[in-house]
């Protein structure tokens, strides 16, 4: 079975994010950079795949500059077999996302595609379904659980609903994007770190591949979080109805 993974890279959820003046973006500088985290999910459901099915291959696939090398290393020294890195100068929104991963998939021909549900810098969750609807393809989103027939034809996915649990089966190849209660995503092994400089990195120019980074969806600004007021402490259940009555006006 073959299993394509694409990962994005994003600035570190433990890294203290600051917008720039402007409002045109965010403060790179001295700002650490990751595999997102549903995509990091996403890789190591496909490595325990991997490890359930014979002769099983991953491939991990990322869009923009040279600079996501990083992350794809990270991802071969987790367990994934190569990489391909389509170099894109500017951003790419999801639709242009969607495009790329369609192309690689027509050359690939993967027979399941694990992607994180969404990235955690635009929060769109857009991409998996877009790739899905190009390819016409069966797709379950927001998985928790993740089980392939022995013979590798059918994918059973649970995912988490407002009601609770729902189940849904297809015959591959399909698309799955994963949520955060699937597993744990493991850590690179000094091996597997050593490894991964040997495998496998492609790069395919975005050109190469007929398409371009046109913007379906623009920036318009990006502002910080409003800061919240410090709370008070009240004396008696009165005071507090007061407050309540005459500040928040929920009384």
């Amino acid at each position: 079975m073959k299993i394509l993974v694409p990962l994005k890279r994003v600035p570190d959820p433990q890294t203290n994010i600051q917008v720039r003046p402007d409002g045109s973006g965010i403060v790179t500088d001295n700002v650490k950079f990751v595999i997102n985290p549903f995509c990091e999910i996403a890789v190591e459901e496909a490595l325990r795949l991997k490890e359930k099915q014979a002769e099983s291959e991953v491939i991990v696939l990322s869009i923009g500059g040279k600079e996501c090398q990083e992350q794809l290393r990270t991802a071969l020294a987790m367990g994934a077999d190569r990489a391909i890195l389509v170099l894109a100068e500017v951003p790419v929104d999801p639709a242009t996302a969607a495009a790329v991963i369609h192309k690689i998939i027509e050359q690939e021909q993967p027979m399941l595609v694990l992607a994180g549900k969404q990235s955690i810098d635009d929060d769109a969750g857009q991409t998996g379904q877009l790739v899905a609807s190009m390819l016409d393809w069966p797709q379950a989103t927001c998985a928790s659980k993740i089980d392939i027939s022995a013979d590798g034809g059918e994918i059973t996915v649970m995912r988490e609903v407002d009601g609770g649990l729902e189940s849904l089966a297809f015959a591959l190849p399909g698309l799955v994007t994963t949520d955060l209660r699937l597993n744990e995503p493991r850590y690179a092994s000094l091996p597997g770190i050593m490894k991964a400089r040997k495998k496998e990195m492609r790069e395919v120019p975005l050109a190469e591949l007929g398409l371009g980074a046109t913007e379906k969806v623009k920036m318009v600004a990006i502002t910080a979080p409003t800061k919240r007021q410090a709370g008070k402490k009240v004396e008696s259940v009165a005071e507090l109805v007061s407050l309540l009555h005459t500040e928040a006006k929920i009384i």
